[in-house]
């Protein structure tokens, strides 16, 4: 088995490399320099790492650098599961996509679970939908579902709601990960994961890459194709390039980001209700 040293290395140099290929296809305001020690600083923490290979780590990483996702900041993840590197986004990557790639403008998006003893109403008021919530203050009782809401700067609005039911039974024979991290230590996040990502279904969206638009599609914690078997199968538009030299100077080096605060390859609480 490869040295982790050896694995961070060799995935460097084939993320600078991707990177270089696929530079028409990120985003205008991509920070390589910044992305990429933000990524090697993540990847240090991650356990399990030495397991996969370097540059199926640098292709995930890249779907990551399409969707203008921090790994840093925890906007996505990671996560080595099977012997392979699973993409996911966070909550918190999520409201970011739907905000920076819907075609009518967002003003506000979020999602929220609904425990017992809290007070919701869905209703219909001269043609407009209208969503009421009363959360019981700091409860901590059973989960009874979570509801989505997006808000257009236009006045519009739209919804979707899901039941603790419909939200496990999608986790139990879609999820790739149902026995994860998110779904095991972080329940509320992923139940408002779920629920967020089948709103935003409904939301129009204008990507400006082919590659942006796949990897949008397999950033989801939910594989809903018929052969499970074709799961970690990778689509050649997102790394197919051009035969080039690979880069001289394209050394890795420990490397520190900007923020201050440590990284861990953890789901967390990222969303305040």
């Amino acid at each position: 088995m490869a040295t982790k040293e050896l694995v961070l290395q060799e995935t460097h140099n084939n993320l600078m490399a991707l990177i270089k290929g696929k530079a028409e296809a990120l985003p205008k305001d991509f920070n390589q320099t910044r992305f990429i020690q933000n990524c090697m600083t993540v990847l240090q923490d991650t356990k399990g790492i030495e397991s996969c290979h370097p540059l199926s780590v640098a292709r995930t990483l890249l779907k990551g650098a399409f969707l203008g996702l921090d790994f840093f900041q925890k906007e996505c993840y990671a996560i080595p599961y099977g012997g392979v590197l699973q993409f996911q986004t966070d909550y918190k990557g999520e409201t970011k996509m739907a905000k920076k790639y819907s075609i009518r403008p967002i003003k506000d998006i979020y999602a929220k679970v609904v425990r017992e003893g809290d007070f919701f109403e869905e209703e219909i008021q001269a043609g407009q939908p209208v969503v009421n919530f009363k959360p019981e203050a700091f409860s901590n009782k059973p989960i009874k579902g979570a509801f989505a809401v997006v808000l257009y700067k236009d006045g519009g609005m739209e919804y979707e709601t899901m039941t603790t039911e419909q939200i496990e039974a999608i986790r139990n024979n879609f999820s790739k990960m149902k026995n994860g991290l998110m779904w095991t230590k972080t329940p509320e996040e992923a139940y408002k994961k779920t629920v967020l990502r089948r709103l935003t279904k409904k939301i129009e969206k204008d990507f400006s890459s082919q590659e942006q638009e796949v990897a949008y599609a397999e950033s989801s914690d939910m594989d809903f194709k018929d052969k499970p078997a074709e799961k970690h199968e990778v689509p050649d538009i997102l790394y197919k390039q051009e035969p080039q030299d690979e880069p001289e100077d394209a050394e890795f080096t420990e490397t520190k980001t900007v923020d201050d605060e440590p990284s861990f390859m953890e789901v967390e609480d990222h969303a305040k209700d």
